[in-house]
């Protein structure tokens, strides 16, 4: 892979009030071409939760088999909750320190058949950008059966779903497909990545500019596409 210059962002205009963090991206061009950056840019909600979804050694259903989160690169099939693959043209990593007291970032460990049988398969350990196609208790009755797409914090319950802070560095991931969509973990159905169409709003217009740059076949936030799922009423256009 080459770096791209399409993908190098602004680094400069950073709100001071943010620490920073290096972010790493591995993506296809919209020639179908592969690239890959660094960015540094704010350690903001924005920026932050299009990184960190995935814990390293995560597995992803693929129509040939099974594919560890970070073994995949741009231009690999992953299946879906359509029942259709889709292509992954974006994955974005970054490191955390879960146990750093300043920046607070656990990981929530779900343990086997949380949410039914092989509902995760076995254990499977989630950064808290995750959400799951999975409609917390208190709204399923408003929603006429539909699933719905929740943040991974609002089922920990510390018996099944479990926060866990280890004290050294550990490595999430984030993937885009080519339409937005829900992915096969173990089978449990995590969220790929989508900003949410009000998700650019409340930041500067560097930081979005800065944000965008590093997807390279988005131009404006529009251009991620309609949800593949409705999301939780708190969680709706959130980053």
């Amino acid at each position: 892979m080459t770096v791209s210059a399409a993908l190098r962002g602004p680094h400069t205009h950073i709100k001071p009030s943010y620490a920073v963090r290096v972010y790493d991206v591995a993506a296809l061009n919209p020639d179908g071409s592969r690239c890959v950056a660094s960015f540094t840019a704010p350690a903001m909600p924005l920026f932050e939760h299009g990184f960190s979804a995935f814990a390293r050694g995560v597995c992803l259903h693929a129509p040939h088999g099974i594919i560890p989160i970070e073994d995949l690169i741009p231009g690999d099939w992953v299946n879906t909750s359509s029942g259709e693959p889709a292509e992954v043209v974006w994955i974005g990593s970054t490191n955390f320190i879960p146990a750093d007291s300043g920046r607070r970032m656990p990981l929530v460990r779900i343990m086997a058949d949380s949410f039914g049988p092989t509902r995760p398969s076995s254990f499977v350990t989630l950064g808290s950008g995750a959400r799951i196609l999975q409609t917390p208790p208190a709204l399923r009755g408003a929603t006429g059966g539909a699933q719905m797409l929740t943040r991974i914090g609002a089922f920990v319950d510390n018996v099944n779903v479990i926060e866990v802070v280890p004290p050294t560095a550990v490595r999430l991931f984030h993937i885009c497909l080519s339409r937005h969509a829900a992915v096969d973990v173990g089978g449990m159905m995590v969220e790929t990545f989508h900003p949410g169409m009000a998700g650019t709003r409340d930041v500067t217009h560097a930081q979005r500019d800065l944000f965008l740059s590093m997807f390279p076949r988005i131009n404006h936030i529009t251009d991620f596409g309609p949800l593949a799922h409705p999301r939780t009423p708190e969680n709706e256009g959130a980053t």
